[in-house]
């Protein structure tokens, strides 16, 4: 019976990516977790990310992503889902080994440290995959220049602790699976310039960063 699951879940994704591939609109999804963190922080980040995309056509993306439980069968059903707070993560058992199938099996992780979250979130992603390690990208990576051009990586859209920002990327056989941005708060930057007085200027940049970050995850 699990074997069989399993196929299933793998076909579904399959059909996903396929979809991508075929350009029609797809549904990328919002991490929702346990252990008290806000994992709902910036209600309008992502619906902006999507706009963006769609009509710079990166991405044909449907206009409101899903809410989809890190445990749940329906996280098969997204290629690409963002997960972003300020507290705790807890994952047990079940959601890990959910996880990581969906990872192994071609999903992509976006973790946006929106502060307070970088010490939870490495010890959560530790149980997904404790054989690996979180790696710092260089600025020549291809998500650093898929679209458009950072040549001196993530761009800074919020000042937490006077820390320049960094990716980090985790790989599985060699394909990175979880692209985790810290120190920057990509997520901020793409609500409404309004919500955190950000410039127009910061809102393009963190917009132009995650159009990189979808586009990378779609054709990789």
């Amino acid at each position: 019976m699990q074997i069989i699951k399993r196929i299933s879940l793998l076909i579904l994704l399959f059909f996903s990516f396929e979809s991508i591939a075929q350009n029609t609109t797809v549904r990328i999804g919002l991490l929702k977790y346990n252990g008290g963190g806000d994992w709902y922080a910036n209600p309008g980040s992502l619906p902006n990310l999507i706009q963006f995309c769609n009509y710079n056509k990166i991405a044909n993306i449907q206009a409101e992503p899903a809410t989809v439980e890190v445990g749940s069968p329906e996280l098969f059903s997204f290629p690409f889902v963002h997960l972003t707070g300020h507290g705790n993560i807890v994952l047990n058992n079940q959601e890990v080994i959910n996880l990581r199938k969906y990872l192994m099996a071609g999903g992509f992780l976006h973790v946006d440290d929106n502060y307070g979250l970088n010490a939870y979130f490495r010890r959560e992603i530790k149980k997904v995959f404790p054989d690996e390690k979180l790696i710092e990208l260089p600025y020549s990576h291809p998500i650093y220049h898929q679209v458009y051009d950072f040549p001196n990586g993530l761009p800074k859209i919020h000042e937490h602790d006077g820390k320049a920002p960094q990716g980090f990327g985790l790989f599985y056989k060699g394909r990175l699976v979880c692209f985790y941005t810290y120190e920057t708060d990509l997520g901020d930057g793409w609500e409404d310039t309004a919500v955190h007085n950000d410039t127009e200027l910061k809102h393009r940049k963190a917009l132009k960063m995650g159009a990189n970050i979808i586009s990378y995850s779609f054709s990789n």
